[in-house]
């Protein structure tokens, strides 16, 4: 009886033991269960994974009818009403997408996929394609300041960022319009100026993209247009340079860079014999004045510093020849850029 008693008390014993540990590992699955993360932490992740965006029926319609067309020789391809409408439809959705100042760069590299996967020939051509002004894709890009967008068309490697628009402004022209925000933005425009050519001129007034970003104060933009090669002693029509622009608006911080430009002719003079010096003083810019005024007496040899350098070694002073500065003629009027002429016609495509 007494080992019947021990061993009922030892299976009781260990119910009570199997009892305790399965306590403990329950309790330590429950805390482990709390020590979790939460499900609401992994929501930002599921937002991110978003559906790749498709051109409509009717649109995937036009480019097989614009595509079976430009797949023919030259000679055999026709402009049918078919083609016209296809090329009309294929022109509004892919502005909508592309040319809009909220244009998602992924919607746009979808469609270019989309594009693509057809062909090479319908890649380019819609790339490429233009609206009623002359407006290319990578013209509104630019000019809405949307870089992200005009990196993905630069990277469809078709972008023919040369082309100018009926006003006669290239896209290149127009980056040098706009603000760069952020370091990103600004490696997208230097990437944009390499590949172009930054020296072309505007059609109406002869004025090129450096023209355009002097007059507008925009010096990162300068900046970048002079690492892209941009030849800074290019006159317009009226015989306008970048450094007679930055001088006659007032911007100290452009002409000292442009200035600082080993090939900066700061004594060229416009159509009424005008240089930058007589413009930047009848504009009222007494600061650029002087700037200007050192520069041209330094590269002519006949600073007063120079002079006085030469003293300090022997040599006889001697007065600067340069003549005193007198009261410039009027500026031309094409160095005030033509704002109306180069503004795109946003209407048509912008987002109410």
């Amino acid at each position: 009886c007494e080992r019947m008693d021990d061993e009922a008390g030892v299976e009781e014993y260990d119910n009570l033991v199997s009892d305790y540990e399965g306590d403990r590992v329950g309790s330590k699955i429950s805390k482990d269960e709390k020590n979790l993360p939460d499900s609401a932490l992994f929501e930002p992740i599921r937002e991110k994974c978003r559906e790749k965006k498709h051109p409509s029926k009717e649109m995937r319609a036009a480019m097989k009818v614009l595509n079976d067309n430009l797949g023919k020789s030259s000679d055999k391809q026709q402009a049918s009403h078919q083609t016209k409408n296809a090329v009309n439809v294929i022109q509004q959705e892919w502005f909508k997408i592309s040319s809009t100042a909220q244009a998602d760069p992924h919607d746009v590299e979808d469609y270019l996929d989309c594009f693509e996967e057809y062909s090479s020939c319908l890649l380019q051509y819609i790339v490429n394609m233009v609206d009623s002004s002359g407006n290319t894709a990578m013209h509104y890009a630019v000019s809405h300041g949307n870089f992200d967008v005009v990196s993905i068309l630069l990277d469809s490697k078709v972008c023919d960022i040369n082309k100018a628009n009926m006003a006669g402004y290239t896209a290149v022209m127009l980056a040098a319009l706009a603000e760069v925000r952020n370091s990103t933005h600004a490696s997208v425009a230097k990437r944009l100026f390499q590949l172009a050519d930054v020296n072309i001129r505007a059609k109406l007034h002869g004025q090129t993209a450096l023209m355009l970003a002097v007059s507008h104060g925009r010096k990162d933009m300068t900046n970048l247009l002079l690492e892209a090669g941009a030849a800074v002693n290019i006159q317009d029509e009226d015989g306008s340079t970048a450094l007679m622009c930055a001088a006659e608006h007032g911007h100290t911080d452009i002409v000292q860079l442009l200035l600082a430009h080993p090939e900066c002719d700061s004594s060229i003079t416009d159509v009424d014999s005008s240089s930058a010096l007589k413009i930047a003083l009848e504009a009222g810019h007494r600061d650029i004045g002087i700037l200007l005024y050192a520069h041209e007496h330094v590269n002519r040899g006949t600073s007063p510093y120079l002079s006085t350098r030469r003293s300090r070694r022997g040599s006889k002073p001697t007065t600067p020849t340069g003549p005193s500065p007198s009261a410039p003629a009027s500026p031309a009027l094409s160095r005030k850029f033509h704002s109306s002429n180069a503004s795109l016609n946003m209407s048509r495509y912008s987002s109410k």
